[in-house]
């Protein structure tokens, strides 16, 4: 018997805090999103392979203190999935118009993965948008990034593909090619959902089957896989959108699983920003919001601190 997924809908609903699933129509095309609480708004971006759903763990305790709201990106699970319009500055105007269109001037945001590339974007385009700004287990691709291997770059990174562990994106090219990964994903994206956990999870039972199930049915498609795809291959655009931009003065906390904290306080250096602090979760492979969500939780709350205290 094939088991079903709930609805974002009923996942919307089975979460504390009186979350509901939306829409909004803005910079042309639909997006979904959902959110509860009251207080200072807070925007969670998410990155791939997954959808709002990643968030489902802090979402309940953040709206205790803040109205949140989880975005579907462009692309992503319930959102639209046009042709075009992939790169990071035109899905920083996406959230932008969100931002005006759920009623707030400006907006704590939080990024994980493609979603704290977007998130940076956001900031550089739109600062007065975004109070403060936390990145979540990825850097904002530079020209460094046009330099990864082709091939694992060290006996380290092959050791730990060997064994099941992460150090090697294999996926930003494989994402580059048209037409082949949906011929190759659709209908058995699950085996990718697994790879990448098995490889970048430092305790498997963080993300359960449901959350599997889900994420492995939001892009199960040709179109959801071309989509998600689109923000890999407009990587090259968002280097050379980055190369316009001043460094951003907002505030900004990077926050690192224990394989990509050395590497993300070399990256997030002064050239990113004026303020900018790195800071390890131990316990934690790449997906923070799923692994180690209380000591997101408390990281959050810190740096949101002086910045809801002022506008009180």
């Amino acid at each position: 018997m094939v088991s079903t997924v709930p609805t974002d809908a009923e996942l919307a609903a089975s979460l504390a805090g009186d979350f509901t699933s939306s829409y909004a129509e803005v910079n042309g095309i639909r997006l979904h999103h959902v959110t509860g609480g009251t207080g200072a708004p807070v925007i969670l971006l998410g990155g791939w392979p997954q959808t709002w759903w990643q968030f489902r763990k802090i979402m309940p305790e953040l709206a205790l203190r803040h109205e949140v709201t989880a975005v579907d990106l462009r692309g992503m699970g319930g959102s639209a999935k046009p042709e075009a319009g992939y790169d990071k500055k035109t899905m920083a105007r996406d959230i932008h118009e969100l931002i005006r269109h759920l009623g707030h001037e400006s907006a704590f945001v939080v990024g994980h993965d493609i979603g704290a590339s977007l998130g940076y974007h956001l900031a550089a385009n739109f600062p007065q948008s975004v109070r403060r700004l936390i990145t979540v287990d990825m850097g904002v691709p530079d020209a460094a990034w046009q330099a990864i291997p082709m091939l694992p770059g060290s006996d380290e990174q092959a050791e730990a593909l060997a064994h099941g562990l992460g150090g090697y994106p294999w996926w930003f090219a494989f994402n580059q090619l048209r037409g082949l990964p949906e011929a190759l994903l659709a209908n058995r994206f699950r085996l990718l959902i697994d790879w990448l956990y098995r490889h970048m999870l430092l305790d498997q039972d963080a993300v359960d089957e449901q959350a599997r199930r889900i994420y492995a049915h939001a892009y199960d498609s040709p179109d959801a896989i071309r989509a998600g795809n689109g923000w890999y291959q407009t990587m090259r655009q968002d280097i050379a959108d980055l190369d316009t931009y001043p460094p951003v003065t907002l505030p900004i906390l990077t926050l690192a699983g224990e394989q990509s904290y050395p590497h993300l306080r070399e990256q997030m250096s002064a050239d990113k920003g004026t303020d900018i602090q790195v800071v390890e979760i131990k316990g934690s492979g790449h997906y923070l919001p799923e692994e180690q969500p209380e000591q997101l939780l408390r990281e959050l709350f810190s740096f949101f601190a002086p910045s809801v205290i002022a506008s009180s």
